[in-house]
């Protein structure tokens, strides 16, 4: 009984860290900057495609594919907010949200021209591939490394935004950004550093996510439900609230799937629902 249960705990973990990774920049997008960013999602399978490209056409080892990622994925964040989200901030979250969902059906039509509707695989390193022995269990080495880099990220994304003067700054610019642009914030800038991380978490956790739930052009719209549902239980702006959601839902999915695979995703939205009634605000919410 233990065995199953460790297994499902850090399989669950190692779930949560993905969606973490790809909802902590919809966290500060959408929490931190009043945005509301549906298309965070088309970042996230960016990042994956380019995984797969320079692995597939380039030979590219798979750790040095996931910076490339990271910065591919922020680069087309910058230049998609610099050109279009940024004639939308502070404007009505319906425009916002039309406007992200377009991109979205673009982006998806545009995957499928150019790589195809086929599921995209991807191989990782024999030392990530493997299996080790811990304790009573056996866990896959892949699970492993997404925890251990998911918590050094972490670390650092909570450092950079929550005990900076970034983050302080950028809650100031949402507020009152006429007030902020006086005391010689320049708030363009800082929007669009701010939506670059963002984009740079989005593409990696797209990059570690294809190994484990696969890629193909249906990703952002498959994930965009997850990704919300982690922002809203966590509460808008809080990153520890985010991470906490991702890790809790990661687990009570994967536990619904094992233990009652016939109610497929019933489980994760129950408890969503539920947590919800008791902290309408999300867990970390003000």
């Amino acid at each position: 009984m233990i065995g199953p249960l460790v297994n499902i705990l850090i399989n669950g973990l190692a779930y949560g860290v993905l969606l973490f990774l790809m909802a902590g920049g919809l966290s500060v997008t959408m929490g931190l900057m009043g945005f509301a960013n549906l298309a965070h999602g088309s970042l996230a399978m960016l990042g994956g495609y380019i995984v797969v490209g320079l692995m597939r056409d380039y030979h590219w080892p798979f750790l040095l594919t996931l910076p490339a990622a990271a910065i591919g994925a922020a680069i087309a964040g910058w230049i998609v907010e610099r050109t279009i989200f940024k004639r939308f901030y502070g404007g009505k979250e319906l425009d916002q949200v039309l406007l992200t969902i377009g991109i979205v059906s673009m982006t998806v039509a545009i995957a499928t021209y150019v790589w195809g509707s086929t599921p995209q695989p991807v191989r990782v390193p024999e030392f990530l591939d493997g299996r080790v022995h811990v304790g009573i269990v056996d866990v896959g080495t892949y699970r492993l490394f997404l925890i251990l880099l998911g918590g050094l990220l972490t670390l650092g994304l909570v450092l950079g935004i929550e005990r900076t003067t970034f983050g302080a700054k950028i809650r100031a610019a949402v507020d009152n950004r006429r007030m902020t642009v006086s005391c010689g914030i320049n708030v363009d800038r800082l929007f669009t550093l701010a939506f670059a991380i963002g984009s740079a978490l989005a593409g990696l956790g797209g990059g570690l996510a294809v190994y484990l739930v696969g890629l193909d052009p249906s990703f952002p719209v498959k994930y965009l439900v997850y990704l919300l549902i982690v922002v809203v239980v966590g509460g808008l702006g809080s990153i520890q609230g985010t991470l906490l959601a991702a890790i809790a839902l990661g687990i009570c999915d994967v536990a619904g799937k094992y233990y009652v695979p016939e109610a497929g995703a019933f489980v994760l939205y129950a408890v969503t629902v539920l947590l919800l009634l008791w902290r309408p605000q999300g867990i970390f919410g003000r």
